[in-house]
């Protein structure tokens, strides 16, 4: 049952945008730290092993969770195997606040994926609402250079960040469909588990490959262990909790417009730790992302 929202469940769904914020943060901080694929594995291993003793009946044989292997491989690939990871890969060569504000056209790659694989239909004001949120987008990867675009050269991160929204995005609807056993819909830390299993298979598989065919090597000490600590705690188990909870208060609309706080809680985050500033573009873009996601969503 869904209630109105009160200051209660308004600071539950704040805290999981400062965490994703501080999770592209300290992503930067230890990129040359750690490769960004391994970062990612080291994370989710960090996360199973603190969340298993909540829910550790998701590895027996008839929790659902093997019966409906298919599913969860998939969610696991998408939600746990490549979003981060891709994430982490665009903070090689992009910043926290760029990131962050790519990212936050999620709605976009919601509609159009919607429209394209899940039969949803698309109305006259949520064209006008992507066309909005898609100009903020390009003008982030011009770097505020309307003149620009026309010989735009996109970093890699840039491109990663997209490839690393349409995942999710992808993998948002997935978990929309029905198809998972009652008992693991019902239990969040099980839920979460049951992505965790094959989606450590995935990350895991990926970080190998990174080890043998780059150069790869880790920084062992204690920044890099409070950096793990961080976004396997935060991210990965608090957030998860936080905004599950939230959005069986208030349902996944109010709920979606939160998410939008994460490039506001970057740019913080970014000139307080990392001295990037953020600029003019930054701010005209946040309000076109924004005023899109408004405009598509209103009734």
């Amino acid at each position: 049952m869904q209630h109105r929202l009160t200051f209660r469940t308004a600071v539950l769904l704040t805290v999981p945008p400062l965490l994703w914020a501080g999770n592209a943060v300290v992503g930067r901080l230890v990129s040359g730290l750690v490769p960004p694929l391994t970062l990612n594995f080291l994370r989710w291993a960090l996360a199973f092993v603190l969340l298993l003793p909540a829910a550790a009946w998701i590895l027996r044989a008839d929790s659902g969770l093997w019966s409906h292997w298919r599913r969860y491989a998939v969610l696991g690939l998408l939600g746990v195997g490549c979003y981060n990871a891709l994430q982490y890969l665009a903070l090689k060569t992009s910043t926290p606040l760029n990131v962050t504000l790519v990212a936050a056209s999620m709605p976009i790659f919601m509609l159009a994926i919607g429209a394209l694989f899940f039969g949803q239909r698309i109305t006259g004001r949520q064209v006008g609402g992507a066309a909005l949120s898609v100009a903020g987008v390009l003008l982030v990867l011009a770097r505020g250079d309307w003149a620009v675009l026309a010989q735009v050269r996109l970093v890699p991160g840039d491109v990663y960040i997209l490839l690393a929204t349409a995942a999710w995005a992808f993998y948002s609807w997935l978990l929309a469909q029905p198809g998972d056993p009652p008992a693991i819909r019902a239990d969040w830390a099980a839920f979460v588990l049951a992505q965790m299993v094959p989606g450590l298979a995935w990350s895991g598989l990926f970080a190998a490959g990174e080890w043998a065919l780059t150069d790869a090597r880790i920084s062992w000490g204690w920044p890099l262990a409070a950096a793990l600590a961080y976004v396997a705690v935060g991210p990965a188990i608090v957030a998860y909790r936080c905004w599950g909870l939230g959005v069986q208060r208030v349902g996944p609309n109010i709920a979606g417009f939160f998410g939008n706080l994460t490039p506001l809680f970057a740019a913080v985050l970014s000139a307080a730790f990392l001295g990037e500033l953020p600029r003019a573009y930054h701010a005209a873009a946040f309000v076109l992302i924004v005023g899109g996601i408004l405009a598509a969503s209103r009734r």
